[in-house]
């Protein structure tokens, strides 16, 4: 199975235009993420587990399948990898839960490490078990990775974080491993 080029919506926000491909439902797998990505013209690596992950100056994310057959899972989870201080916490969370109200995806959540370190965490997951129409499966995909994105850039504006925020940087993985 294979993406048509010109289905693959790009971050500009121009229309998005209809996939073409089967018209029943696929399976995704890994080489299927791995076509989405190189037409979306994101760097991408594979990491010691085998998970795919899209790295960027700040933040990754991975591109991960779960489970078992029918109950097959397809994850999004990006892992913002700038860190928080324990005493902003309370801040922090009051700010992802005003996200999470307002946005369906991803949904974020905290983790505080053992060194008192609070980072944030976005996940959005499909059932793939069995099996999505590519269309779904290409506008989600790409949807998840818009709004992790864009939730970087809200999280910089809402914190009045002004690192990172003109760099631009952010815009395409780049050489950073993960």
């Amino acid at each position: 199975m294979s993406i048509d080029p010109s289905s693959i919506p790009n971050f500009g926000g121009q229309p998005e235009p209809e996939p073409a491909g089967p018209s029943g439902p696929v399976l995704p797998d890994q080489d299927l993420v791995k076509q989405l990505l190189e037409q979306m013209e994101l760097k991408y690596v594979v990491d010691e587990e085998g998970d795919l992950a899209a790295p960027w100056e700040q933040f990754r994310t991975y591109f991960m399948f779960r489970g078992e057959e029918e109950q097959q899972v397809f994850s999004v989870r990006t892992f913002y990898d700038r860190p928080h201080g324990i005493e902003v916490k309370p801040q922090l969370l009051e700010v992802i839960d005003d996200w999470n109200r307002r946005t369906l995806w991803p949904k974020v959540y905290s983790h505080t490490n053992d060194d008192g370190t609070v980072r944030l965490i976005g996940e959005a997951q499909m059932l793939i078990g069995t099996g999505v129409s590519l269309e779904h499966f290409v506008s989600s995909t790409v949807s998840w990775v818009r709004a992790s994105i864009e939730f970087d850039r809200w999280l910089i504006e809402q914190l009045g974080l002004e690192t990172d925020a003109e760099s631009g940087d952010d815009e395409k993985p780049g050489d950073d491993e993960v």
